[in-house]
């Protein structure tokens, strides 16, 4: 939201900067890092290293544990910790954990119980070990490997020996509050990760740009600085004599981190925690996600609503005009699912709260009610900063119960949103207990469906250790200009967790690392510094906010939080937060979607139309064609901006209806890819590298994507473009909104497509069997229609197969998964050979989707030879009374290279097979013979 003190710290000093010389400002620093990032190449001796001086193995296979020992302690960025202990197991198959601490004392790490894992053996813990002699330790898919003066190690691919991780770079550094260790990369590997960031370069890391990971409230369109989460994990994709491999490397840890990537090494330099490295062996960038989801937790399962279009405004500034935005949508026959409130239905934007006057309660029900009986759904905003009020009913039970985060032993004061405010602290039982409790008293009142949480990095007006003002009130009375910092402050600075040692680039200038958040030297439970566990502050409230959406009636929880963490997409899902209405914004979304489905958080998207400015109506005519493909679809722009919604302009009306008309139609297809990651991690929107890893020039494309394997979204991104250029890979690929035409691609060259202003291309890969139903104008009215399959063989053949699936369940039930009566999952496979045309399904638990009535109406076959003379259709062994209304359609190929030989076109036949009735939940098997033609 604008509500991001990012834009909001721009804003305050336009008066003395103009936008051009802040960008330039940032542009400067970004550069200055760039030069920094370079001379980094071979790290800076600030330590000497450690000898390995013992070993040993567990025998009874639980791993390896050695004991380190500093060579020659530096007093750079502190004394080194002279004695380190190294756990090393095998945890899975596909899985090697590399974990070093401190051998004397316990260091911070990731709390157990919010990320869980297993343990290392705690230090001096009795176990029976025998000395290990080997200079190697192998496991299933991974060999560990390790030299002993200076102490370095290397992680190996056994299957071919690639060597995925090795520390002999550079030096290791363990030090209290500066950590450091590099690995040699390979040239030809392909990077992608380690976020948050937006990247103008597009998915894949750029050599020496600044990679810092410090949740920040810093608006996106900042390039290529920490924002508003933090993912310490990078997948490594690369491709030798033809065949590709990937893995991924995940370095568990919140503390504040610069990592710097050269394209030929990589280097992290931590301010704290330990190394806790865990190696996911891949080899597919599906299974290593599958693995990666495995230890930090699968997805959440979305409602089936979830997947509808969502509409926002900060600056709706009463309830009849939510009414009035429900109504123009339902007027203009433009999809709608979802309406949403930033803090305009707030009493002075208290939490847990509605205004009584814009907002009163009485009609808010009313209103609920009645979109509730469309189907519809309500959301609405909490921010974590609870104010400071003794009249206050939230805040009073808070301090009742000891909830907030400490500095000094009191409460930590900030300034947010309603003012000044105490932070709740999720780490403690007791805060998680209350915000239970706050939420549900909240949902006694107002029967929203989910719960938007934003500001939790968290974000602060203020920096250092303020007070309340005794000269002025603080909020300022009529304030135009709430951002503004109104309490009495002083910067902190003397204390070593305030100011540490080594500075990470934080917002991009080295900022202070309390600068606009909560302070570093506060405290959480159990003493729990904030400089540790800053980053963990919204993965918290997630956690928290799940507890409490899912204690309330049994129903499956939506949650929309600003600030992530590994694993926080187990609870939660994510938008890209404060963007523009800019072309440029309008691509950066297409990697940043990517990545956080890389970070185990596939429901996420960015504000459609962006946040600020004003969009053009070009602009969101296009955003629209490319938001609806968006996992998470939703338009959200801040006050200051006119009204944006999708039918204010009656092209993006247009454009609107045929992008969210055919989102509608897919959402069979995006549920069962919800399902998919939830049971393997696998992202909703894909990487075109994901389906096509041998793929090498698709390694870089960051301006097309897939949804699940098989359908590609190749988006207009730039201004009065009325074509596309768009890479596919080799095989057919047919048009979602026209199957008469298709693209066969035989190599890497671009495909220029035509895109008036209000067209979308989508096209579905050969081998496919996509599920469709006819669509509506919200989900709960579109999953009732029956279903089309469409199958799609490649182009004009006369041997091939496809396959598909389907799951349905009913979305209010928590958990996700196969149960009979509650769920059907449906298997679709077909076969062409020579003639002969098979289609069938095999039904997994179809009691569900029998007693919904789901029916299948329409299979639609793609890519055909020969025609329709002649056709007898069978259904179950017998022949289909009403085959004579099989209808069948000439398909034109536009080919990739040049048209062939004479000028002329190859065709090939569809074939509707139309009218039919089969029970969704039944198996089915179809069967045709096709006419040859002479």
């Amino acid at each position: 939201m604008w509500r991001s003190s990012g834009w909001r710290r721009r804003m305050s000093s336009s008066s003395s900067s103009s936008p051009s010389l802040l960008h330039l400002a940032l542009c400067c620093v970004t550069t200055l890092f760039a030069l920094h990032f370079s001379a980094a190449a071979k790290p800076p001796k600030v330590g000497f290293g450690y000898r390995l001086v013992s070993i040993e193995e567990s025998t009874n296979g639980g791993g390896l544990i050695g004991y380190l020992q500093v060579k020659q302690s530096t007093s750079t960025y502190g004394p080194d910790i002279p004695h380190l202990r190294l756990f090393v197991k095998h945890e899975t198959q596909d899985r090697l954990r590399v974990h070093i601490t401190d051998a004397e004392e316990q260091r911070w790490e990731v709390p157990y119980d919010l990320l869980p894992r297993d343990q290392p053996p705690p230090p001096g813990a009795k176990a029976s070990y025998s000395p290990f002699t080997a200079s190697e330790y192998a496991g299933g898919d991974l060999i560990f490997s390790f030299t002993s003066d200076p102490f370095t190690f290397a992680v190996r691919r056994k299957s071919n020996g690639q060597t995925l991780f090795d520390s002999s770079y550079g030096t290791m550094v363990f030090k209290d509050q500066y950590l450091e260790i590099s690995t040699h990369l390979p040239k030809t590997a392909a990077l992608y990760g380690l976020g948050e960031n937006t990247q103008p370069g597009g998915i894949r890391l750029r050599p020496n740009d600044p990679y810092t990971l410090y949740t920040t409230d810093i608006s996106a369109i900042n390039l290529n600085t920490d924002l508003y989460g933090s993912h310490p994990v990078y997948m490594d994709l690369r491709n030798e004599g033809g065949e590709a491999t990937a893995h991924a490397v995940l370095l568990l840890n919140s503390n504040g981190m610069d990592v710097f990537y050269t394209g030929s090494s990589l280097t992290y330099k931590v301010i704290g925690g330990v190394l806790d490295f865990f190696f996911f062996s891949g080899p597919s960038p599906l299974a290593v996600v599958d693995q990666y989801t495995t230890l930090i937790g699968r997805p959440a399962p979305m409602p089936y609503w979830a997947l509808g279009f969502h509409q926002c405004r900060w600056g709706y500034q009463n309830l009849s005009v939510v009414e009035g935005v429900v109504e123009g949508y339902r007027n203009a026959q433009i999809p709608l699912d979802v309406i949403w409130n930033d803090d305009d239905h707030m009493d002075a934007a208290k939490d847990f709260t509605l205004d009584p006057v814009n907002y009163p309660r009485p009609k808010l029900l009313e209103f609920l009610d009645r979109i509730h009986s469309r189907g519809m759904k309500y959301i609405v905003l909490i921010d974590p900063g609870i104010a400071v009020n003794s009249s206050y009913g939230v805040f009073q039970r808070g301090m009742a119960k000891n909830v907030f985060i400490k500095y000094e032993g009191k409460p930590y004061l900030a300034q947010v949103w309603p003012g000044p405010v105490y932070f709740p602290d999720y780490l403690n039982p007791d805060g998680v207990s209350w915000w239970i409790d706050e939420i549900a008293r909240f949902h006694e009142m107002v029967p929203v469906d989910g719960l938007w949480i934003d500001m939790n990095e968290a974000s602060n007006f203020c920096t250092g250790k303020c007070e309340l003002p005794t000269n002025h009130s603080c909020p300022i009375p009529g304030s135009t200009t709430p951002w503004v910092c109104c309490l009495d402050c002083k910067n902190l600075t003397d204390t070593r967790w305030d100011d540490p040692p080594y500075k990470i680039n934080a917002s991009g200038s080295r900022a202070p690392l309390g600068f606009k958040t909560i302070a570093t030297s506060a405290t959480h439970y159990n003493g729990i510094l904030e400089y540790n566990a800053h980053s963990l502050y919204g993965f918290s409230q997630a956690i928290a906010t799940h507890k409490a959406l899912q204690g309330l009636q049994g129903k499956r929880p939506f949650i929309l939080s600003r600030s992530t963490f590994v694993g926080s997409g187990a609870y939660a899902a994510h938008w890209t937060g404060d963007n523009k209405g800019t072309w440029d914004d309008l691509r950066y979304s297409i990697s940043t979607m990517l990545n956080f489905g890389l970070f185990g958080m596939p429901m996420v998207g960015s504000d459609i139309c962006g946040f600020y400015p004003a969009p053009t109506e070009e602009l969101c005519n296009r955003w629209i064609e490319l938001g609806a493909f968006y996992p998470f679809s939703r338009d959200h722009a801040n006050f200051a901006s006119p009204r944006q919604e999708l039918y204010q302009w009656e092209s993006v009306a247009e454009s609107a209806r045929n992008a969210l008309g055919l989102r509608y139609k897919l959402l069979p297809y995006l549920y069962t890819l919800n399902y998919e990651a939830h049971t393997t991690g696998a992202p909703m929107a894909r990487p075109v590298f994901f389906s096509f890893p041998n793929f090498t020039s698709s390694y870089g494309l960051s301006t097309q994507f897939l949804l699940g394997a098989s359908v590609m979204v190749s988006p207009v991104l730039k201004k009065a473009a009325t074509s596309v250029k768009a890479m596919f890979p080799p095989g057919t690929w047919y048009s979602l909104f026209d199957m008469t035409k298709a693209v066969v691609s035989q190599d890497d060259r671009f495909v220029t497509l035509d895109a008036p202003l209000n067209a979308v291309n989508a096209h579905v890969y050969q081998n496919t069997i996509l599920p469709l139903q006819r669509g509506g104008t919200n989900s709960k009215e579109a999953r009732t229609t029956p279903f089309t399959l469409v199958v799609a063989f490649p182009f004009g053949t006369t041997q091939g197969d496809a396959k598909g699936s389907v799951y349905v369940d009913d979305d209010e039930r928590p958990e996700m998964k196969l149960a009979e009566g509650e769920a059907s999952y449906i298997e679709f496979y077909a076969t062409v050979s020579g003639s002969t045309v098979k289609v069938w399904s095999e039904v997994e638990m179809g009691a569900f989707s029998l007693e919904k009535g789901l029916l299948i109406e329409k299979v639609c076959v793609l890519g055909l030879q020969g025609n329709g003379q002649g056709l007898v259709v069978e259904v179950d062994g017998e022949p289909w009374a009403d085959a004579a209304g099989a209808q069948f359609t000439e398909s034109h190929a536009v080919m990739h290279q040049a048209k062939l030989e004479g000028g002329s076109k190859r065709t090939s036949m569809i074939v509707e097979v139309g009218g039919l009735s089969l029970p969704l939940g039944k198996t089915f098997s179809m069967t045709w013979k096709m006419g040859i033609n002479e």
